[in-house]
Formats: C-alpha cells, structure tokens, sequence
C-alpha cells in the first residue's frame, strides 16, 4: 500500500513521470519531472562531492590503508565493440528467460515463484509475476480456478512449503505458467544478451555493429593509461563516473528499481595488489556510511558480504549495500550498490582478451602469418611506480552506485504519514516527505500570509534572495496551512512565513518540515539561517 502511495505522490507532485506517457508509455523507462530531476541532481552532486571534489588527498581518511587521489571522467555511450568482447559482456551479458507457448508472454526466470499446490488428486506448481504483497492471492485465485473450485472451497487446496524461484523447479511439465490455463506451457530457460544493439555509420551492415555500454565501468578501464599520462595522479587512486547504461531487461519491474535506462555512479579504484583487500573493506565501510550520512538508516538498510557461492570467478570479494524496499516480500532487500574486489581482472582483459574475428562488428587486425595481430587491445596497461620502479597491474575495488535506485530509496525512506492539527485543531492526516536536506529539491518556500498589505512584496524579495544561493519556492495561492501541506509532501525542509508582525519588527517565521517548530528571525538574516541548516 505504501508503494501505491509513493507512486500517486511522485507522479502528483512532479518526482517521475511514465516516459511518453501520452502515448501509452514505454515499459522500464522513466521520466523525473521538475521535483525529481532536482532530487536526484541532488543526489548525484552529494555523491561527487563527497566522493571526488571534498576528499582531502594529503592524509588517509579513518579506515583507509594511506593516503589517496579521486579524480574523474566523462565518456561515450557507445565504444569500440571489442571493449565489450574483451570485458565478457559480449559473451557473458545475459539474463535466463522462459517464454509461455498459450500466452506468448515472456519471463525473466528468476523472476517467477510459485507454490507447489495439491488437490483432487494433481500436484502442481502455480507461478506468478504479481507482486509480492498480492502474490498469495494471485496464485490461490488461479489454483482455484485450474482445480475448478470456489473461493469458498479453498480448503481444499493443500499447499505444500512456501513461495520459491522457478530456478528451483526442474520438471516444467508440472508448472501453471504465470498466466497460462493449461500446465506445461513454459519453455525451457535459456539465454538473453542484455546489451542494446545499434549501428554506427551510414553503411548499415553487420560489421557496423556497436552497443549501447551496460555499465560506465569499461570507459573508465580502457582510459586507465590516459589519465595516468595526463595527471599526476599515482596509485593509489580513484577515477569517478556517473553517467547513463542501458541494459535490455527481460521484465521491467517495481517502479524505477529495474528500468532499461538508468544512470550509475561508480568508482574503479586501482591499488597494489598487497593492500587490496584493505582498500576492499576500507570502501565497504565508507559507500555505507555514505547512505546513513544521508538519512537510510536501521533496520531498512543492510550491508551483506557474498558467499563464495554468489562470486564471480575473477571476485576477490564482493559487498552489497541492500535496502528493504516497500514492494519486496517482508524480510528481503534489494541491492542499492555493490562493492567489489576485482583484483586485475579488467586491466588484464583489455590487455589479453581473446579477439573473434565472426563477431559481428569486431574487425580484426590479422599479422603477416594471417594470425591476430594483437590479444585485447594490444596495450601495456600495467603500473610503473616511479619511486620504487615496481611494475605491476594494479588490483581494482568498485564501488557501483545507482542513481535511480538510490534516488528511489531515498524516497521510499522519506514518505511518512502522520496526524497533526489543523487550524480548527482537527487532527488531519499529513503526507511528508522527510528527505535530508542536503538532497530535498526545494529548499525553502516562501510564503506570505495574505495577498495584501505588502506582504507579498517583502515575499519576493526573500525568495529572490534565497533563490539566488539555492532552489527555493515561491507560493501565495490558498490558504497558508494548505500551502503547508503541499511543501510537505515535496520534501520542502523550511517554510518562511511574512506576517502582520513583519510589518512590525521586520521578522519572519520559519517552521520546520519535520517537527513542526516555529521560530522567527530578522528579515536580513533568512539566507543565513536556511544556509546553515540546509549545510
């Protein structure tokens, strides 16, 4: 239920929108409209600030092994296709899918559940897609429905363990398809590559194939020997990114946690392979402070280290940064950022990876043997430290972020609903969205009480003062409890207020968003004031 409030609020007040929407809409993509772009422009600069622009590189941070740099980059969507051959998406990119034969609907499979259900003498596994707080009744209407009975027959449905992933169902011939009527109507799994093809050039063919890139990660690898040749950074140091993928979702779900578009804040940090796996936790600790810092605290947000099981074969370690989002099943998470230790894997790719030359739009360099030229791209991407003269290629930690998921959160986080007094002194319900402020969109709105007596005029000058430092809201429609309300359901952390005894003492009142308190200062010291609690 909260979920559905979160959705109406976003889209009522201006957080998101379902992209072309006049149009019908376009699954797994989004729009942020006026309140969302600030919140998660907000969101996006915090994250470069504290990550990038305010590290101090001359003394090493609690936790860190020594002193390191940050730096960053901006690059292109679309790369040479052998980035992606090398880096294992072109091969390796993919999500299992089944296909229903009665319904031609397609599923990601691991992303239908079921239970296994007996009556009348059958036993067979009901799935759905529903989400979760509907999935019990989703699968009891359609077993009741398969077994031909009532809904007030259902005890005669004898269910058989909890909810589990259809990855845990061998035999298929058993299995209701989510929105079939017969059994035995899904396919078999099998691969989907997730990269977005498109063609660069005029000429159309195969061999102009390219993709859009599913992760910012690869631009920063294969950049790893220009920023050292133009900087003076030395290991250990990071290079930041934030910019938009794209990855073919298979099924689209749950708002904007799983969309096709979607933007990632990430950090590849190279380090020497002795004090990788200092620097490992050093990050761990630091990306989850970085979210507690901004308002996701207890229980709602977990920090769980991978067992060897879930690892990449390449993984030294891996972290996720999880939150419990409204529309999971009570007791999951859903990740908001992962931390990986991916030892040299990547530089070594890029260095070594095996060309093939059938891949559609990857052109080969053959030699004069008629054999590749070159593994990889052929470049020495390895570290030469010149105090010491070692030589080696660096270990790489990861801490990858998404914007949308953490912009995502930080709403779901947010939304509450309490009861406070009118101005009869009726209790009434109030929405509000308690966002930090460093990340609210709005930070003040200014108000004056009546349309007259000058009132308005003394307004906008405070708001053109205030809007000069940061966003700020200008508001004189209605009735100034109703004006309130609305500050509060966009995040809005300070109202300020012109009243009759401003015209008195040159005061103003400022209440606060969260615990209602009202207090007044001098006209001349609004900024002041709202700059100090926004920092």
């Amino acid at each position: 239920m909260q979920m559905e409030k979160l959705v109406s609020l976003c889209r009522r007040r201006g957080f998101m929108f379902q992209s072309s929407e006049i149009y019908g809409g376009l699954n797994g993509f989004w729009d942020y409209g006026p309140l969302g772009v600030n919140l998660k422009r907000n969101i996006k600069n915090a994250w470069w600030h504290d990550m990038v622009t305010a590290h101090d590189e001359l003394t090493a941070p609690a936790g860190a092994p020594t002193p390191y740099e940050m730096t960053g980059l901006d690059c292109t969507i679309i790369m040479h296709p052998q980035v992606w051959k090398c880096s294992g998406h072109y091969d390796l990119f993919h999500d299992l899918m089944v296909d229903c034969r009665q319904s031609n609907r397609r599923y990601r499979h691991d992303q239908v559940r079921g239970r296994w259900v007996e009556a009348k003498g059958q036993r067979i596994f009901v799935a759905t897609v529903v989400e979760t707080s509907e999935e019990v009744d989703d699968v009891t209407r359609r077993a009741l429905k398969f077994f031909n009975l009532r809904a007030k027959n259902a005890d005669d449905l004898a269910w058989d363990g909890d909810f589990v992933s259809l990855e845990t169902i061998d035999d298929m011939s058993q299995v209701l398809g989510p929105d079939a009527k017969e059994l035995g109507t899904l396919t078999e799994p099998r691969e989907f590559n997730l990269m977005f093809k498109t063609i660069v050039g005029a000429m159309g063919s195969e061999r102009d194939a390219a993709f859009l890139r599913p992760e910012t990660a690869q631009g920063i690898f294969v950049n790893f020997k220009n920023v050292l040749d133009s900087t003076r950074v030395r290991v250990p140091f990071g290079i930041a990114q934030i910019g938009k993928s794209f990855r073919n979702e298979i099924t689209p779900r749950n708002f904007t946690f799983r969309s096709r578009e979607f933007e990632q804040m990430e950090i590849e940090f190279f380090c020497h392979p002795d004090s990788s796996q200092g620097w490992y936790k050093f990050w761990r600790d630091r990306r989850m402070r970085w979210y507690t810092e901004l308002g996701l605290a207890g229980e709602r947000l977990i920090l769980r280290e991978h067992g060897e099981e879930e690892r990449s074969h390449y993984s030294r370690g891996t972290s996720d940064v999880e939150y419990a989002f409204p529309f999971l099943p009570k007791g999951e998470y859903g990740e908001l950022e992962g931390i990986a230790h991916r030892g040299d894997f990547d530089l070594r790719s890029h260095m070594e990876g095996k060309l093939d030359e059938n891949s559609p739009g990857l052109e080969v360099q053959l030699g004069e043997d008629g054999k590749p030229k070159y593994r990889g791209s052929g470049r020495d991407l390895t570290y030469r430290d010149d105090l010491s003269g070692e030589k080696y290629v660096p270990h790489v930690i990861e801490p990858s972020a998404g914007a949308d998921r953490a912009t995502l959160a930080f709403l779901c986080e947010a939304y509450t609903e309490d009861e406070v007094p009118d101005e009869k002194g009726k209790l009434q319900t109030r929405t509000v969205m308690k966002l930090h402020p460093r990340i609210a969109p709005i930070k003040a709105a200014v108000f004056p009480l009546v349309k007259k007596d000058g009132m308005p005029e003394i307004a906008r000058d405070i708001y053109r003062a205030i809007k000069q430092q940061m966003p700020a809201f200008y508001d004189e429609k209605g009735a100034v409890g109703r004006r309130y309300r609305r500050q509060d359901e966009a995040g809005t952390p300070y109202c300020i207020t012109v009243d009759g005894d401003t015209l008195k003492d040159n005061t103003v009142t400022i209440r606060d968003r969260d615990t209602l308190e009202q207090w007044r200062v001098k006209v001349d010291d609004c900024v002041s004031e709202i700059s100090q609690r926004v920092k």
